[in-house]
């Protein structure tokens, strides 16, 4: 198993749905800029599972050096890569607060992820998930420069899947609403529109094994969505959303 963005409780809580639920990697491949951080989890998986993990340091905000991963291939990538970054008026015209956004999000994602699927293509088996956003869905005033990335991504995924189908690699796209992580963490977030990891985890597995293309961790996204989606453009601009 590979896992990008392996610090995100999330991921981690994916990790722990999969392995509990019975299935076994020779090894999982930890993929982060952090890894000091990361090896609590690796021990943890250690402890808790006998499951061995590796480390792999990767900068998705540097130049990678692709032959240095050339050894790393598995049947199951996980992506939880996200920076939300900071969207208030100060942010938005921060040139670096944007391209960073921007970069890790899309820009820099989209070629590791390229350089994975291509080694599922040719091995005709195998399954992508990776952790867009309902940001994605419409470009809404209090967080567009994030939406608009994870409406990148989004995209790119559904041309991923598009083109992958034939070759027998399934691509999920995930959904989540508000998250109660790390990277939320002080944000007023209404408690009935927002799902612990592990809720993720669960939400995701179950999507994982029944091949769905798209997944929202909390169905009520789905609706909300829907409705924000169809909001007349004279109407949507004066809305504070």
């Amino acid at each position: 198993m590979i896992v990008l963005g392996s610090n995100s409780e999330i991921a981690q809580a994916f990790v722990e749905k999969v392995i509990g639920e019975g299935e076994r990697f020779p090894v999982i491949y930890l993929l982060t800029s952090n890894p000091e951080i990361t090896q609590k989890f690796v021990k943890h998986l250690d402890v808790k599972y006998l499951q061995h993990a590796e480390i792999v340091n990767l900068n998705i905000e540097k130049d990678i050096d692709y032959g240095k991963l050339d050894y790393i291939s598995s049947n199951l990538l996980f992506c939880a890569t996200g920076f939300l970054g900071e969207d208030s008026e100060t942010g938005l015209y921060n040139n670096k607060n944007t391209e960073k956004i921007i970069n890790i999000n899309y820009a820099k994602l989209v070629p590791v992820l390229n350089y994975f699927s291509q080694k599922m293509e040719a091995k005709r088996t195998g399954t992508l998930i990776v952790l867009s956003s309902v940001a994605g869905e419409r470009g809404r005033q209090s967080n567009f420069i994030y939406g608009s990335a994870k409406a990148a991504i989004t995209a790119y995924l559904s041309g991923l899947r598009n083109y992958l189908f034939t070759k027998k690699v399934h691509v999920l796209t995930v959904k989540p609403g508000f998250m109660s992580t790390k990277m939320t963490e002080g944000l007023p977030l209404n408690p009935k529109l927002t799902a612990s990891p592990k809720q993720a985890a669960d939400c995701i597995y179950k999507a994982y094994k029944s091949k769905k293309d798209v997944a929202y961790v909390l169905p009520i996204w789905f609706i909300i969505m829907t409705i924000i989606r169809n909001i007349p453009e004279f109407i949507f601009k004066k809305l504070k959303l």
